[in-house]
Protein backbone atom coordinates (compact mmCIF):
# COMPACT_ATOMS: atom_id res chain seq x y z
CA UNK A 1 0.00 0.00 0.00
CA UNK A 2 1.55 3.07 -0.89
CA UNK A 3 1.20 6.43 1.53
CA UNK A 4 -0.58 8.50 -0.91
CA UNK A 5 -4.02 10.32 0.06
CA UNK A 6 -6.77 7.81 -2.14
CA UNK A 7 -9.34 10.72 -1.83
CA UNK A 8 -11.68 9.20 -4.53
CA UNK A 9 -12.22 5.71 -2.09
CA UNK A 10 -13.72 5.82 1.34
CA UNK A 11 -12.63 2.57 2.12
CA UNK A 12 -9.23 3.10 1.18
CA UNK A 13 -9.39 6.71 2.94
CA UNK A 14 -10.70 5.25 5.86
CA UNK A 15 -7.82 2.68 6.20
CA UNK A 16 -4.91 5.71 5.87
CA UNK A 17 -6.83 7.83 8.19
CA UNK A 18 -6.59 5.15 10.68
CA UNK A 19 -2.70 4.64 9.25
CA UNK A 20 -2.10 8.22 10.78
CA UNK A 21 -3.94 7.82 13.67
CA UNK A 22 -2.95 3.88 14.87
CA UNK A 23 -5.56 3.35 17.07
CA UNK A 24 -7.91 0.88 18.30
CA UNK A 25 -10.90 3.01 18.47
CA UNK A 26 -12.00 6.73 18.52
CA UNK A 27 -15.07 8.63 19.73
CA UNK A 28 -16.70 10.02 16.76
CA UNK A 29 -16.12 13.62 17.56
CA UNK A 30 -12.45 13.12 18.28
CA UNK A 31 -12.37 11.45 15.05
CA UNK A 32 -14.10 14.25 13.01
CA UNK A 33 -11.95 16.81 14.46
CA UNK A 34 -8.85 14.90 13.75
CA UNK A 35 -9.86 14.41 9.83
CA UNK A 36 -11.36 18.53 9.29
CA UNK A 37 -8.88 20.40 12.34
CA UNK A 38 -5.82 18.61 12.29
CA UNK A 39 -5.42 16.41 8.84
CA UNK A 40 -7.50 19.13 6.56
CA UNK A 41 -8.74 16.25 4.64
CA UNK A 42 -12.17 17.21 4.26
CA UNK A 43 -14.84 19.94 5.92
CA UNK A 44 -16.93 19.14 9.19
CA UNK A 45 -19.49 18.39 6.75
CA UNK A 46 -18.11 16.35 4.76
CA UNK A 47 -16.34 14.49 7.46
CA UNK A 48 -19.55 13.56 8.59
CA UNK A 49 -20.94 12.83 5.75
CA UNK A 50 -17.91 10.26 4.77
CA UNK A 51 -17.92 8.78 8.08
CA UNK A 52 -21.95 8.02 7.96
CA UNK A 53 -21.09 6.37 4.85
CA UNK A 54 -18.52 4.40 6.47
CA UNK A 55 -20.69 3.12 9.26
CA UNK A 56 -23.65 2.35 7.17
CA UNK A 57 -21.27 0.44 4.90
CA UNK A 58 -19.85 -1.64 7.43
CA UNK A 59 -16.45 0.40 6.54
CA UNK A 60 -16.65 1.24 10.70
CA UNK A 61 -18.20 -0.15 13.83
CA UNK A 62 -18.86 0.85 16.94
CA UNK A 63 -17.83 -0.61 19.92
CA UNK A 64 -19.40 -1.38 23.31
CA UNK A 65 -18.54 1.95 24.35
CA UNK A 66 -20.04 3.38 21.39
CA UNK A 67 -16.21 4.47 20.18
CA UNK A 68 -15.63 4.20 15.82
CA UNK A 69 -13.51 1.21 15.37
CA UNK A 70 -12.48 -1.15 12.02
CA UNK A 71 -13.75 -4.03 11.42
CA UNK A 72 -11.16 -7.13 11.80
CA UNK A 73 -10.39 -7.71 7.84
CA UNK A 74 -9.60 -3.98 7.92
CA UNK A 75 -8.04 -4.15 10.81
CA UNK A 76 -5.69 -6.88 9.78
CA UNK A 77 -4.89 -5.45 6.68
CA UNK A 78 -4.10 -2.35 8.91
CA UNK A 79 -1.09 -4.40 10.71
CA UNK A 80 0.13 -6.37 7.75
CA UNK A 81 0.78 -2.95 6.07
CA UNK A 82 2.52 -1.85 9.22
CA UNK A 83 4.48 -4.72 9.48
CA UNK A 84 5.60 -4.06 5.78
CA UNK A 85 6.28 -0.95 6.69
CA UNK A 86 8.45 -1.66 8.92
CA UNK A 87 10.57 -4.05 7.46
CA UNK A 88 11.17 -1.52 4.97
CA UNK A 89 12.14 1.46 7.49
CA UNK A 90 14.73 -1.26 9.25
CA UNK A 91 15.99 -2.20 6.07
CA UNK A 92 16.51 1.44 4.71
CA UNK A 93 17.95 2.20 8.05
CA UNK A 94 20.43 -1.10 8.12
CA UNK A 95 21.65 0.14 4.73
CA UNK A 96 21.56 3.88 5.58
CA UNK A 97 24.10 2.87 8.47
CA UNK A 98 26.08 0.92 6.19
CA UNK A 99 26.33 3.78 3.98
CA UNK A 100 27.42 6.03 6.91
CA UNK A 101 30.02 3.87 7.70
CA UNK A 102 31.47 4.29 4.05
CA UNK A 103 31.44 7.66 4.19
CA UNK A 104 32.95 7.59 7.84
CA UNK A 105 36.00 4.94 6.45
CA UNK A 106 36.26 7.89 3.23
CA UNK A 107 36.64 10.74 5.54
CA UNK A 108 39.10 8.87 8.42
CA UNK A 109 41.31 7.63 5.23
CA UNK A 110 40.64 4.47 5.85
CA UNK A 111 42.55 2.31 3.64
CA UNK A 112 41.17 -0.53 1.05
CA UNK A 113 41.38 -0.67 -2.36
CA UNK A 114 37.73 0.45 -2.98
CA UNK A 115 38.34 3.69 -0.52
CA UNK A 116 42.14 4.55 -1.91
CA UNK A 117 40.63 4.27 -5.48
CA UNK A 118 37.52 6.41 -4.91
CA UNK A 119 39.07 9.00 -2.79
CA UNK A 120 41.08 9.70 -5.81
CA UNK A 121 38.21 11.20 -8.00
CA UNK A 122 36.52 12.61 -5.01
CA UNK A 123 36.81 15.85 -2.88
CA UNK A 124 35.95 16.00 0.85
CA UNK A 125 32.75 18.09 -0.22
CA UNK A 126 31.97 15.74 -2.86
CA UNK A 127 31.87 12.55 -0.29
CA UNK A 128 29.72 14.96 1.87
CA UNK A 129 27.29 16.05 -0.77
CA UNK A 130 26.49 12.20 -1.56
CA UNK A 131 25.88 11.40 1.71
CA UNK A 132 22.74 13.57 1.36
CA UNK A 133 21.29 11.38 -2.21
CA UNK A 134 18.86 9.04 -0.97
CA UNK A 135 19.57 5.48 -2.32
CA UNK A 136 16.06 5.81 -3.58
CA UNK A 137 17.03 7.83 -6.01
CA UNK A 138 18.72 5.52 -7.93
CA UNK A 139 17.53 2.77 -10.27
CA UNK A 140 20.67 0.55 -11.20
CA UNK A 141 19.28 -0.49 -15.10
CA UNK A 142 22.38 -2.65 -15.67
CA UNK A 143 25.44 -4.19 -13.48
CA UNK A 144 27.40 -6.62 -15.37
CA UNK A 145 31.07 -6.77 -14.44
CA UNK A 146 32.04 -9.32 -17.75
CA UNK A 147 30.28 -6.98 -19.77
CA UNK A 148 32.12 -3.82 -18.32
CA UNK A 149 28.97 -1.63 -18.12
CA UNK A 150 26.97 -0.14 -15.60
CA UNK A 151 23.75 1.75 -16.42
CA UNK A 152 21.45 4.00 -14.01
CA UNK A 153 19.53 6.69 -13.78
CA UNK A 154 19.21 8.85 -10.85
CA UNK A 155 16.83 11.52 -9.25
CA UNK A 156 17.92 15.11 -9.62
CA UNK A 157 16.78 18.97 -9.34
CA UNK A 158 15.19 18.76 -12.74
CA UNK A 159 12.20 17.06 -14.25
CA UNK A 160 13.79 14.38 -15.56
CA UNK A 161 16.23 11.74 -14.33
CA UNK A 162 20.23 11.59 -14.99
CA UNK A 163 21.87 9.43 -16.79
CA UNK A 164 24.50 7.23 -15.90
CA UNK A 165 27.07 4.79 -18.15
CA UNK A 166 30.53 3.66 -17.36
CA UNK A 167 31.55 1.13 -20.09
CA UNK A 168 35.16 -0.31 -19.28
CA UNK A 169 35.46 -1.96 -22.95
CA UNK A 170 35.37 1.73 -24.57
CA UNK A 171 36.50 3.56 -21.73
CA UNK A 172 33.44 5.65 -21.96
CA UNK A 173 32.32 7.24 -18.42
CA UNK A 174 29.01 9.24 -19.27
CA UNK A 175 27.15 11.79 -17.34
CA UNK A 176 24.37 14.49 -17.05
CA UNK A 177 24.67 16.43 -14.09
CA UNK A 178 25.41 20.22 -14.17
CA UNK A 179 28.09 19.98 -12.01
CA UNK A 180 29.72 16.51 -13.80
CA UNK A 181 29.01 18.54 -17.50
CA UNK A 182 30.71 22.22 -16.19
CA UNK A 183 33.41 20.84 -13.43
CA UNK A 184 34.26 17.11 -13.02
CA UNK A 185 34.32 15.66 -16.20
CA UNK A 186 37.29 18.14 -17.72
CA UNK A 187 39.41 16.83 -14.78
CA UNK A 188 38.27 13.53 -14.89
CA UNK A 189 36.56 13.33 -10.93
CA UNK A 190 33.56 12.21 -9.63
CA UNK A 191 30.43 14.62 -8.82
CA UNK A 192 28.36 13.38 -5.87
CA UNK A 193 25.89 10.99 -7.91
CA UNK A 194 28.74 9.19 -9.22
CA UNK A 195 29.91 8.75 -5.77
CA UNK A 196 26.96 7.46 -4.72
CA UNK A 197 26.38 5.17 -7.25
CA UNK A 198 29.69 3.43 -6.69
CA UNK A 199 28.97 3.25 -2.75
CA UNK A 200 25.85 1.70 -3.23
CA UNK A 201 27.16 -0.63 -6.26
CA UNK A 202 29.85 -1.50 -3.40
CA UNK A 203 27.16 -3.14 -1.42
CA UNK A 204 25.83 -5.30 -3.97
CA UNK A 205 29.66 -6.37 -5.20
CA UNK A 206 32.88 -4.83 -3.55
CA UNK A 207 35.22 -7.13 -5.52
CA UNK A 208 33.46 -6.12 -9.31
CA UNK A 209 33.40 -2.25 -8.49
CA UNK A 210 36.64 -1.92 -7.26
CA UNK A 211 37.51 -3.64 -10.79
CA UNK A 212 36.27 -0.87 -12.36
CA UNK A 213 37.44 1.87 -10.27
CA UNK A 214 41.23 0.08 -11.27
CA UNK A 215 40.49 0.14 -14.68
CA UNK A 216 39.55 3.97 -14.82
CA UNK A 217 42.50 4.67 -12.35
CA UNK A 218 44.85 2.55 -14.35
CA UNK A 219 43.85 3.92 -17.60
CA UNK A 220 42.70 7.27 -17.03
CA UNK A 221 44.29 8.97 -19.87
CA UNK A 222 42.61 6.25 -22.29
CA UNK A 223 38.83 7.58 -20.44
CA UNK A 224 36.61 9.99 -21.93
CA UNK A 225 34.70 11.46 -19.03
CA UNK A 226 31.74 12.77 -21.01
CA UNK A 227 27.66 14.16 -20.96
Amino acid sequence: MKFTIPRKNDSELLLYIWKVIDLPNISMNELLYKISFEFFLLSPEEALEFLQRAIKSNSLEKDDNNNLQLPQNSYKKLKTWQLKRKEIILTKLNSSRKFDSLIDDLEAEKSSDFTTLLKAFLDKSTINRAATISNDAFKIKIFDFKKGLVKAEVAGSREESYNIEIDTKNKILNHNCHDFETQRAENKKFCKHLAKLFLLLKEKNEKSITGFLNDIAENINEWEFSS
